[in-house]
């Protein structure tokens, strides 16, 4: 027997997308890059120094982050500035919110 959010198709894909979306962010280093993110933009470089890890490693997170949307960059010079997609997180905000609210 289906649990009752599975019901339809359309309660499936928020589901599924939630579910990717907290996978996106279940790994410790990119919940602290998005804390680091409310702040204000920042580039890799500093991003990395906040958190003490090497900076490929910020940029591999980064790069997971911007792939689901959740952050946005801009080039200026030889940096790359990373700022929190607001319209992205409220979104997920809502999603996850209508998601819990079902039980």
């Amino acid at each position: 027997m289906k649990p009752t959010c599975c019901m339809d198709d359309h309660t499936l894909q928020e589901v599924g997308r939630t579910s990717a979306l907290l996978k996106i962010i279940a790994e410790e280093n990119r919940l602290k890059i998005l804390c680091v993110l409310k702040k204000g933009e920042q580039c890799a470089c500093d991003i990395a120094d906040d958190l003490g890890i090497p900076q490929n490693l910020a940029s591999h997170h980064l790069k997971a982050l911007k792939n689901e949307g959740l952050i946005d960059s801009r080039r200026e010079g030889t940096r790359i500035i990373y700022t929190m997609n607001t319209k992205a997180v409220t979104r997920f905000n809502s999603l996850l919110h209508t998601f819990l609210s079902q039980f």
